[in-house]
């Protein structure tokens, strides 16, 4: 989350009196994340999330996403709903970009997650991951193996200035994980950013998952993968492995991994790890000028990528070959 786009308070009270959300009390950007322009409105109603989307956002991949969200719903995932206008439409367009308003889930997100919360987090992905099988709506994930080359042409250039030697790692990595990125694995609806700021806990209780501005339909045990580098390295990067068991037998227990998915899980992380280094590459080179963003650090995904290129097998994330740890 963050705010690219101001919004007026005219602009806003324009643009809510569609609604029957009751009356504008107060409202503030939220300066998290890098995707699109965020706000937390306060009504007498209640309090609700703005999202101004982006460029990056298509406008036509938005029904995938408010729809997903009301088909989890429905299926027992706890996550936002798009709030309908008078109209019944749950999109409008505020201070020129496409805009909706989502309703708020109570809870925090763990700064320094535990081995409770993987756990939590990969029953929810597992549960997601079964609940999306009859989604009717497609959409392809264009931040898959097909998408990371343009992004690597984007920054290779100043990659070095970044780190040392940081192109040729880009460079020899994306050629090896395009050579062999697996194409038979289970597929379907993935939420792809579920990182911590994505999940809300109340305690140790998850309250709901959110931002599904990524979902799309790719490799189920992607999906994992990208889990297992957002929520099991601590903040010295080191990789705890006692929380990539946790989350992995959580997923196990309601959706089993299939002998393929397991094998394959070392190089998906080594995938999920190469998708972020690129994206917050791109960002942390190509901050707009007076956006209130802070953009990741993508040395981070590097560290990762160097310690999945170690890996030899799932055994190493805590995952026993072909079934569940005790």
């Amino acid at each position: 989350m963050a705010v690219y786009t101001d919004v007026s308070a005219d602009e806003l009270a324009g643009f809510l009196a569609a609604y029957d959300i009751g009356d504008l009390l107060s409202y503030k950007g939220i300066a998290e994340g890098v995707e699109n322009s965020n706000f937390l409105l306060h009504t007498t109603k209640g309090s609700f999330f703005l999202t101004l989307y982006e460029k990056r956002v298509a406008v036509d991949d938005l029904p995938f996403f408010l729809g997903l969200m009301g088909h989890l719903a429905a299926r027992g995932i706890t996550c936002p709903q798009p709030v309908k206008n008078r109209q019944g439409e749950a999109l409008g367009r505020l201070a020129g970009r496409p805009a909706a308003i989502i309703d708020f889930l109570e809870g925090v997100w763990p700064r320094r997650p535990n081995a409770t919360h993987c756990a939590a987090l990969g029953d929810v992905l597992a549960r997601m991951h079964v609940a999306g099988r009859d989604f009717p709506m497609t959409r392809a994930n264009a931040l898959s193996v097909a998408g990371w080359r343009p992004l690597f042409e984007q920054a290779a250039a100043r990659a070095d200035e970044i780190q040392a030697g940081l192109c040729h790692l880009l460079a020899s990595e994306l050629d090896h994980l395009e050579r062999h990125w697996p194409r038979d694995l289970p597929r379907g609806v993935i939420h792809a950013d579920a990182f911590p700021d994505n999940v809300l806990f109340l305690g140790d209780r998850l309250s709901g998952i959110i931002d599904f501005y990524f979902a799309c339909n790719d490799i189920l045990a992607y999906d994992v993968a990208i889990c297992v580098n957002a929520w099991c390295f601590e903040a010295d990067h080191s990789f705890n492995v006692t929380k990539a068991r946790a989350l992995l037998n959580a997923y196990s227990r309601q959706r089993p991994l299939s002998d393929a998915e397991q094998d394959a899980l070392p190089f998906l992380a080594r995938g999920a790890s190469m998708r972020f280094l690129l994206t917050r590459l791109v960002d942390w080179l190509n901050v707009p000028p007076g956006a209130l963003v802070k953009p990741k650090d993508p040395l981070e995904y590097a560290r990762k990528l160097r310690f999945h290129q170690s890996v030899g097998s799932v055994r190493d994330y805590g995952l026993a070959q072909s079934g569940l740890v005790s």
